[in-house]
């Protein structure tokens, strides 16, 4: 570094300067050269650890600032020893380990901010009075457990804490919180606290922000008392486990403008009454027990601008909404609404959004002559409607769902909707054809036609240039026909997927798709060759999975940022083509079910963002890919039924794959020993159902314009699943699995396999595996289907297999295992196929619970008796004999001779209906059925 040199240098501010070095050469660098130093600030500098203990050497530092950077660190003791230290921030570090929480009890420190770190652990210490001087605590989002301390309330100077999404587990009505006076803003949601809140939570005086939601919070709210904060402005209470009555004392909170109650369960709310606040602008109080009986009454009521009522237990609507004069957003989904909604909701001049799906509304009552009113939003999803008033053509309505109701037809006030930007009739009843004057509604960006019985498109559809400007086009599930409808050349959303198109790709579909970030053609009848005009597209999906498309993969498919490809389950032949570009921006590429042949690309290797590759089924024929174990960010691998040979070593490589979740490699030519290294490295299968960060959060691909919906890509999978094959669509992010199976592997199953603990399914059936199976299977408590028959394996079942609480399935048939077979709820669940096959194996369900007796053994033949003679029993031997010849005759002529197998027929037809004549008239109508179903069985 360029800092030997600077040996008086105090302060130092490099911030979004990309660092150069290794691992934690920076560290040494500064903690050698520049012992004056005071201000060490390097966030967003590409920094990777260890931090260095030598850093503790800069006594004179006062402020660090070391933000996102990629330590994969714990953060060292040595940082207590910073006696003047005012100032610290290491949050987005991925920091490991336990934070040393003697930090906390730095005299000097004022400002501390660890947040964003999800695998750093720690707790707090016990503060001491007047010896700290902290301000700002900020732990959002790591992994701290145990209690909040009661010494937190000797924190007097501490003006902002914030220990949301983290895992205290605690009652914090110990803590004295009226002797923060300094504290403004106080976040504990997301944790594990419980008990009651106490009414002096609210009781500082400068307390601005409140945040107590998700967490286990029970009881009822609290009296809010004339000392609690006038200055509080939002409070957050939601999913919680708090009942009965608001207070009509919150109202004592009189600057108070965001409340947030939903997710308990609550019965009442004071609307009406002689305290309603002026300020209060948004109240949530949905997914509660709330019903309402304000009929009748003088008191006034609460007005405001956003109010959330959903998922409670309203019949109707509430009639104190017919006073509203602010009311901008109202949300009463998801309720027992039924019959009519009545057009004097309309009449609330402010209203702007109204939500009414997921009830059981019927109609909507007729607007009255001359009415007209604007409506930003109306969603009426998840009802019971057939039809609404053609007098609704008079209001004017920017987005419109009317999705899941009963619809035959296109509503026929939607002509006239000259505003709507957004309409959604998916899963309805509707049939016959796409209206035309569809594509005039001059406003329409975004329509949604799926889940129907639409046919086709009204003739004649607007040509390319015509002034249409739908953007968003979803008809997919449905029973259209014929040619790929192509008019839409703006179109940034396209599927077509699962109708019944039947025609080939035209040549030209690239002049109509250049502006498409998602087209789906998936499952529809479509035929012939993919021309090379779709590689005019420049968007992110292209599906054209599921139909029957055949010839070559175009060059030039492949060398565009593409974030998903699928081609799989069509008559692809040739081989993939080795040209993916150098940034190569693919996260999913399926190519599964074709015919494809020639070896693994090698390029494929720039696809540094790939998370899911699946070439199963094909006749691929190479070596296992090891250049795949670069690629950090593979998710799922599926490469099974293939022709890959060789062993899976990979020693030129020392990349891991810690996201894998699911490895599919059966049904190849692999071999050789399994490394146990491998599972070492695959992180995602070895966490712990107690790590609490078990899930992956889904990215969306995009966002759409009109109404900011985010676009996924549901991936599948075809796999084996306790013996079943599964389709899996949209891969659940805690799904693991690992598919060995019919291969040629050998040696022992290495121990390391019981480090994936997080494993859902193995599966190392038919194979060459020997020795025993370790133990440490047993410590896979995740696993809920288990196959490893087929094997050579020998010695016990261990007694650990009584472990695993979630096993469904397991089968160990067809090895050399002996002993009994562990006793346990799971193991009397399995049937002895199971366990067939297995010689010395013996116990329930294979057998009674008591050991095989074996035959006596044997030396060179003979008995083991001295006085045993090698004497035939000719009685028995003609016995056998006589009966052989007998049943060999009597059933060679009725195989060989039609004659006699007809005649024998008949005989034996007529003494079975002579002995059941009832089943004569069933016998006689399925009679050449039966033969019908042999016939197939045997195909």
């Amino acid at each position: 570094m360029l800092i030997q040199n600077l040996t008086e240098l105090t302060e130092l501010y490099l911030d979004s300067v990309e660092i150069s070095g290794q691992g934690s050469d920076w560290c040494e660098a500064i903690s050698s050269s520049l012992p004056n130093l005071r201000v060490l600030s390097l966030s967003f500098c590409g920094l990777s650890g260890p931090i260095c203990d030598s850093l503790a050497k800069l006594q004179s530092l006062y402020e660090i600032d070391l933000g996102n950077n990629s330590f994969y660190a714990p953060v060292p003791r040595s940082f207590a020893n910073f006696s003047n230290l005012t100032s610290l921030s290491l949050s987005g570090c991925n920091l490991l380990g336990i934070f040393p929480k003697e930090v906390f009890l730095i005299p000097s420190l004022q400002t501390i901010d660890i947040s964003s770190n999800l695998e750093l652990g720690g707790s707090f210490p016990e503060f001491p009075k007047n010896r700290t001087k902290l301000s700002t605590i900020s732990l959002s989002h790591c992994n701290f457990t145990g209690s909040l301390p009661m010494s937190i309330e000797n924190l007097t100077q501490l003006v902002d804490l914030d220990v949301s999404w983290n895992r205290f587990n605690s009652p914090i009505s110990p803590i004295h919180w009226e002797a923060l006076v300094n504290l403004e803003s106080l976040d504990f949601s997301n944790n594990l606290l419980y008990g009651s809140i106490p009414s002096s939570i609210v009781s500082p005086p400068l307390l601005v922000a409140l945040a107590l939601s998700n967490n286990h919070f029970s009881g009822q709210v609290p009296e809010f008392f004339n000392t609690s904060s006038q200055l509080l402005r939002n409070l957050l209470l939601g999913n919680n486990n708090l009942e009965g009555e608001i207070p009509t004392s919150i109202f004592n909170l009189k600057g108070l403008m965001y409340l947030d109650l939903a997710s308990n369960n609550f019965s009442g709310f004071p609307f009406s009454g002689p305290l309603q606040p002026r300020t209060l602008s948004f109240l949530d109080l949905s997914h509660n027990s709330l019903l309402f009986d304000y009929n009748g009454t003088s008191s006034p009521f609460l007005q405001i601008e956003n109010l959330l009522l959903a998922s409670n237990k309203l019949v109707g609507l509430p009639d104190f909404l017919k006073n509203q004069s602010r009311l901008w957003q109202l949300d009463l989904s998801g309720n027992q609404i039924q019959g009519q909604i009545p057009n004097w909701i309309w009449r609330l001049n402010s209203l702007g959004l109204l939500n009414l799906s997921y009830n059981s509304i019927v109609n909507l009552e007729p607007l009255l002559p001359n009415s007209t009113f604007t409506l930003f939003t109306l969603d009426l999803n998840s009802n019971k409607i057939q039809g609404i008033h053609s007098s609704y053509a008079f209001l004017h309505i920017g987005h419109l769902g009317l999705a899941s109701n009963k619809l035959r037809t296109f509503p026929d006030f939607l002509r006239n909707q000259s505003t709507l930007n957004y309409l959604d009739l998916s899963n309805n009843q509707i049939q016959g054809q796409i209206p035309n004057w569809i594509w005039r509604l001059n406003s329409l960006q975004e329509l949604n036609l799926s889940c129907n019985s639409l046919e086709t498109l009204e003739a004649p559809l607007p040509k390319a240039n015509s002034s249409t400007v739908v953007t968003s086009l979803d008809l997919h599930s449905n029973q259209l026909q014929g040619q790929i409808p192509l008019f839409l050349p703006f179109a940034h959303f396209l599927d077509y997927s699962r109708n019944n198109f039947s025609s080939s790709l035209p040549t030209d579909i690239g002049s109509f798709i250049s502006q498409t970030n998602f087209l789906s053609l998936s499952s529809n009848n479509l035929h012939g060759t993919i021309p090379r005009s779709i590689c005019n597209t420049t968007g992110m999906v292209l599906d054209l999975s599921y139909n029957s498309l055949s010839g070559i993969i175009p060059q030039c498919l492949t060398q565009l940022p593409l974030s998903v490809l699928d081609l799989r389950t069509n008559n692809l032949t040739g081989s993939i083509p080795d040209n993916f570009l150098e940034h190569c921006k693919l996260q999913t590429l399926d190519l599964s079910r074709n015919k494809i042949q020639g070896q693994f690309p090698k390029s494929l290797l720039n696809c540094s963002s790939l998370g899911v590759l699946n070439l199963g089924n094909n006749q691929i024929t190479d070596t296992f890919p090891c250049l795949l174990m670069t690629i950090s960010t593979l998710r799922v691998l599926v490469l099974r039924s293939n022709k890959l040979y060789g062993s899976l070593g990979c020693p030129k490589t020392n990349s891991t794959w810690p996201v894998l979740q699911i490895i599919d490699l059966a049904h190849n030519h692999l071999n050789g020993e399994i490394p146990a290294t491998s599972f070492a490295t695959w992180q995602k299968m070895k966490a712990n159902e107690d790590d609490g960060n078990l899930v992956f959060s889904y990215t969306p691909l995009y966002t759409t314009e009109t109404i900011g919906m985010d676009v996924y890509y549901r991936d599948t999978i075809t796999t084996i699943i306790k013996g079943l094959q599964l389709d899996l669509i949209k891969i659940l992010t805690i799904f693991t699995l690992i598919d060995f199976s019919s291969n040629n592997f050998s040696g022992s199953i290495p121990k390391e396999i019981g480090e994936l603990k997080a494993l859902y399914a193995l599966n190392l059936s038919g194979n060459a595996f020997t020795g025993e199976i370790p133990s440490s299977v047993g410590n896979m408590r995740s696993m809920e289907s288990l196959d490893l028959s087929q094997n050579r394996l020998s010695g016990h079942i261990p007694q650990q297999f009584a472990n695993l609480n979630f096993l469904s399935f397991l089968n160990v048939s067809n090895n050399e295992l002996v002993g009994k077979i562990p006793t346990s709820t799971q193991f009397s669940t399995f049937p002895n196929t199971s366990f067939v096959g297995n010689q010395g194996l013996w116990g329930p369900p294979l057998t009674s619970d008591t050991p095989a007796v074996l035959p006596p053994p044997t030396l060179n033949g003979s008995s083991s008796n001295p006085n045993s003679r090698d004497d035939i029993d000719w009685d028995i031997i003609s016995v056998e004999i006589g009966f052989t010849c007998g049943f060999g005759i009597a059933i060679g002529s009725l195989l060989f001779c039609k004659r006699w197998r007809k005649w024998y027929y008949r005989i034996m037809c007529n003494i079975l209906l002579k002995i059941f004549p009832q089943l004569e008239h069933r016998f006689g109508n399925h009679r050449r059925h039966v033969y019908i179903n042999q016939r197939y069985w045997r195909r």
